[in-house]
């Protein structure tokens, strides 16, 4: 689990988001799951849960993905601390962080990218597919 420069958002993996304990002692308050393949989380009640199972390669549904970036950029203006999590926190995690971070405070998702330490491995159709509803 890694974050975004020193913002209160995380991305992570599927193992970080099931975590709890974890989860509530770095102080996080909602998580956005993305992993389509995985099952869903178990959250306690502590915790905001968002399931918005997504896939890397494109084919996404447009309503899912707007209804996406409008929970994630929420919660990103108003601070919350989030981890955003997909199966290996790779592709879909980082790619929904900087888009998201990015349409809040003005930036580019590679601006943002540079925010986050680690690598990445960004599907350009999923990034096509998020800055399609963002517009």
């Amino acid at each position: 689990m890694r974050q975004v420069g020193n913002y209160p958002l995380w991305i992570g993996t599927s193992r970080d988001a099931r975590d709890m304990r974890f989860l509530l002692s770095q102080g996080i308050h909602a998580l956005i799951d993305l992993a389509a393949e995985e099952w869903p989380v178990q959250p306690n009640r502590e915790l905001v849960y968002l399931r918005f199972p997504i896939v890397d390669g494109g084919g996404n549904e447009p309503k899912l993905l707007r209804s996406l970036m409008a929970a994630a950029t929420a919660l990103i203006r108003e601070r919350v601390p989030t981890l955003i999590a997909c199966r290996m926190g790779m592709s879909r995690s980082p790619t929904v962080a900087a888009v998201a971070y990015g349409s809040v405070y003005g930036l580019t998702p590679p601006e943002v990218m540079k925010l986050m330490d680690g690598p990445a491995d960004v599907s350009t159709v999923l990034l096509r597919e998020l800055e399609s509803v963002m517009a």
